[in-house]
């Protein structure tokens, strides 16, 4: 299958008090056309770092990232983050049309029938006149959900969009995602710290090493769609499948923990010094 993201040897520096950080080194991923990637990694990995970039906020110090614009009609990425972003002085409709209208592709009636189709499958047709603040922190998600894909976009760049949010909030979202997903087949890079919700979404799950960040490992998940995280949870091969997941993470969950410790004992002995010395 053609690929649709090509990263290879990519990095990244960030210059901070204290000298230099290396957030990510050497990433190399390939990520099929239409494919639906999970990746899986530590806090402070550089995950959203690595999705920041793909979605054009911020650039590599070393390295290539390359993404395929096959369809110039259509926006090649739309973000979804965890935190709510949706306008607060704009509707529901107006929101869920705002990507079509910024980007000048507005196209009238037909823009408008993809807009309350959109609205139906996330379950918000009936609050379309409704502001941000009449809704639910479920369904401003379930709003993100609808914008990004009423634009249509080639790459859909998710990070942790329902981590917020109340188990059964994220049940239902996870599903409808699921759902839209296979009937528009964008590519998907999504970011989560659950390891249910990247074996219920992702085509293939990537684990990513403690800082800098690189891929340690992918597992393609084997289970066909549509899935049911009630129904997989019962299943052997699911449960075998989060324990491989987990023993891969969570060295570097560990690692991670402890470099967060040093930095955190070096700062306050820094602090001390410092107070010494004055």
């Amino acid at each position: 299958m053609t690929s649709k993201i090509s990263i290879a040897g990519v990095g990244r520096t960030f210059d901070v008090k204290g000298g230099p950080f290396t957030a990510l080194e050497g990433v190399d991923i390939e990520v099929a056309d239409e494919e639906f990637l999970c990746i899986v990694g530590p806090s402070g990995c550089g995950k959203s770092t690595l999705l920041r970039m793909l979605g054009g906020l911020d650039r590599p110090t070393s390295g290539r990232l390359e993404m395929r614009h096959a369809q110039p009609a259509r926006p090649l990425t739309a973000m979804i983050f965890q935190e709510e972003s949706v306008f607060p002085w704009l509707t529901v409709e107006r929101n869920a049309a705002y990507g079509l209208r910024v980007t000048d592709t507005w196209r009238g009636e037909e823009s408008e029938a993809r807009v309350d189709y959109f609205l139906g499958k996330t379950g918000l047709a009936r609050f379309r006149k409704f502001y941000p603040h009449q809704l639910s922190g479920g369904m401003k998600q379930r709003l993100s959900v609808a914008r990004a894909f009423v634009t249509n976009p080639e790459v859909l760049l998710m990070d942790e969009p329902f981590a917020a949010l109340d188990e059964q909030n994220k049940h239902l979202l996870q599903q409808e995602l699921g759902r839209i997903w296979e009937e528009n087949r964008s590519t998907v890079v999504f970011i989560t710290h659950s390891l249910d919700e990247a074996v219920l979404l992702g085509d293939r799950v990537m684990v990513m090493t403690s800082a800098p960040g690189r891929i340690k490992e992918t597992i393609r998940v084997p289970f066909e769609r549509p899935r049911d995280l009630m129904e997989l949870r019962r299943t052997p091969e699911f449960n075998a499948l989060t324990r491989e997941l987990w023993t891969l993470l969570a060295d570097e969950v560990a690692r991670a923990r402890a470099q967060e410790a040093g930095r955190v004992s070096g700062a306050a002995g820094k602090v001390q010094f410092d107070a010494e010395a004055g």
